[in-house]
């Protein structure tokens, strides 16, 4: 039956009424549900007092509040291409729309459920692990929010409470961000060690169960001191602390703040590992699955140019798109200086006496920095001539492809030597002492076994710069070095020759082989503006495959102290400091290599040698 016209008006206000009696009933059970708390009111963390906060304890989330950035993909997708390929990749870039309508729509839990499984299904957790500690530790360090991370340091018990998955943050929190405890989102593996794709209970740690996770942590009779957070996801979590803070993301018209110095975190990063150069975004990913293909081709004809002659090779890998940069006085081929006398007589004045050198070795002796395995053969372009090369570990393929002889050390000190004096009779030679690459700007130790075999060392100072891909790698596939190296669409090879070493400076004047080798390393670092470091090959590979790697370099006179270098302290009969180098050999050969007064100031005073082991 129909309502009458009085009898309208009172249902309609009725029926109102009810629809908004349940509406804020369902607004009040999904804050509940969700752990939000509306009553209190959090401010940003430039608000927050950090004196005296050295007995108390701070908890935060690592993205958006430690990290300037809020979206966990880049990281999943670095792990996908490094831990599986580039299928994996490919698959994660087609399904980040869903991911970021999840993320934005639906619920921050069910986005990063998604991402977990997509990534990590069927990979085994060892290969996590290992991407997790050898590669995203560099990407998070480029990315830390300078105010959070001031605010996290200052507190003496640190807590990074995340809904990311443990296993991908809790290497770098604790080891570079000094965490004490890293609570995530745990995820589920057989027990071979396979990981399902799936999570452990109580599952992605979002919003209230986020809240419980620290109430189940947090151990202390008294509430966490301080919480830092970044959207209303975290309030739950925050509510539990006696203060809260929040980092407030940049609007369109606010200055974006720049990432934190390196030389801030608690370790600095020496050794890392993986191809990609940049953290891939979704727009990177994109270009990269499609350069892929080119660049590969591209890496082929710049590989085949490397048949012909070494005088027109820079010509072609020019016109190619790879970039050489020669610096310094380029040294004629060893015929051309095997006229003069072998038996030469220098006057030195030092101790009033005359020391008689013998040369030793008919050839030039190159002694490069190590950037990369293709540090020789831009070196003989660079030439202009071919020159042998001797390496510590080069594959069959990378020697099959080389354009130049390439002789593979055994690490047997007296059969290298051996080796290296019958090289160094038929011509010049090239060595990298490193023994290895290493990518930041940091110099190895080097190895003394050169200086004792010829007096003739001509110090190389090589770099490399790339965009989009690594040219080594310490896990992955070695003969794909050279390839990836020159898919990268542009390239660049810096090649500066110094003047050869004075003979007063060599073992023919009575230096030790470490003195001497000590010098050679200590003037590469000038010239490069890099630092020297006690670190060897064996110490890069335990890193890599999850010891302690961490390294403090050695500090200059100009620059501020560093801590103390876990690495085992050289002994002092092989020290030396760069003082005890001749001052007029050494303004020299930097002076000569056309570096800037900055790159001058970078030599370092104080690096040690050790006796070589390998």
């Amino acid at each position: 039956m129909r309502c009458s016209g009085e009898q309208k008006p009172a249902q309609q206000q009725q029926r109102h009424s009810m629809f908004m009696a349940r509406s804020l009933s369902r607004r009040r059970c999904s804050s509940t549900a969700a752990g939000d708390v509306p009553a209190r009111k959090f401010t940003d963390v430039e608000g927050c007092c950090l004196d005296a906060r050295e007995e108390q304890t701070v908890v935060s989330e690592i993205f958006g509040s430690l990290l300037r950035g809020r979206s966990t993909l880049p990281y999943f997708m670095l792990v996908a291409f490094e831990a599986c390929g580039i299928c994996r990749f490919a698959l994660l870039l087609l399904f980040s729309p869903v991911y970021y309508f999840l993320n934005s729509c639906v619920s921050e839990s069910s986005a990063t459920r998604m991402l977990i499984f997509l990534t990590f299904a069927g990979l085994k957790v060892r290969k996590i692990e290992s991407v997790a500690r050898a590669i995203l530790p560099k990407f998070f360090s480029e990315d830390v929010h300078p105010v959070a991370w001031h605010l996290f340091s200052s507190f003496g018990k640190r807590y990074v409470l995340t809904s990311a998955p443990r296993i991908m943050v809790e290497s770098f929190a604790r080891d570079f961000l000094g965490a004490d405890t890293v609570i995530g989102t745990e995820i589920q593996a057989t027990k071979s060690g396979i990981a399902t794709g799936f999570v452990k209970f109580p599952g992605v740690l979002a919003r209230v169960v986020k809240r419980n996770a620290l109430k189940a942590a947090w151990k202390g009779s008294n509430a966490p001191d301080v919480g830092v957070g970044v959207c209303k996801n975290d309030f739950s979590f925050l509510s539990l602390c006696k203060e809260g803070y929040v980092v407030v993301p940049t609007s369109g018209n606010s200055t974006v703040p720049k990432p934190l110095r390196r030389d801030k975190f608690a370790k600095t990063i020496v050794f890392h590992d993986g191809r990609l150069v940049q953290r891939p975004t979704p727009f990177l990913a994109l270009v990269i699955l499609l350069w892929m293909p080119v660049g590969f081709f591209l890496a082929v004809l710049r590989i085949a140019a490397g048949v012909f002659p070494m005088r027109w090779a820079r010509t072609l890998v020019t016109i190619l798109g790879v970039r050489l940069v020669i610096k310094g006085r380029v040294p004629p081929a060893a015929a051309a200086a095997s006229s003069k006398p072998r038996a030469v007589l220098q006057a030195e004045e030092k101790n009033g006496r005359m020391i008689k050198q013998q040369q030793r070795g008919s050839g030039v002796l190159f002694v490069c920095s190590h950037r990369s395995l293709l540090d020789p053969i831009f070196l003989s372009v660079a030439l202009g001539r071919r020159i042998t090369a001797v390496t510590y570990s080069i594959s069959r393929f990378s020697k099959l492809i080389a354009p130049i002889k390439t002789v593979a050390l055994t690490r047997n000190r007296e059969q290298d030597a051996s080796n290296i004096r019958k090289l160094l009779a038929e011509g010049d030679l090239a060595i990298c002492p490193e023994g290895t690459t290493c990518r930041e700007p940091f110099l190895l130790r080097f190895s003394s076994l050169f200086a004792e075999l010829t007096d003739q060392i001509t110090p190389v100072a090589m770099n490399c710069r790339m965009s989009m891909f690594h040219g080594t790698t310490a896990t992955g596939w070695k003969c794909m070095d050279p390839f990836f190296f020159f898919m990268n669409p542009r390239p660049v090879y810096e090649v500066t020759f110094l003047p050869q070493l004075p003979l007063h400076l060599t073992c023919a004047a009575g230096k030790s082989p470490h003195e001497v080798a000590n010098c050679t390393q200590q003037l590469l670092a000038g010239t490069l503006g890099f630092e020297c470091t006690n670190f060897t090959r064996k110490d890069k590979y335990r890193m890599l495959a999850g010891h302690d790697g961490s390294v403090v370099t050695v500090p200059a006179a100009a620059t501020h102290a560093k801590p103390a270098s876990t690495a085992p302290a050289a002994p002092a009969a092989h020290s030396i400091t760069l003082a005890q180098c001749d001052q007029t050999c050494r303004s020299s050969l930097v002076v000569a290599a056309s570096c800037s007064s900055s790159q001058k100031c970078m030599v370092l005073a104080g690096a040690q040698v050790q006796q070589d082991i390998a």
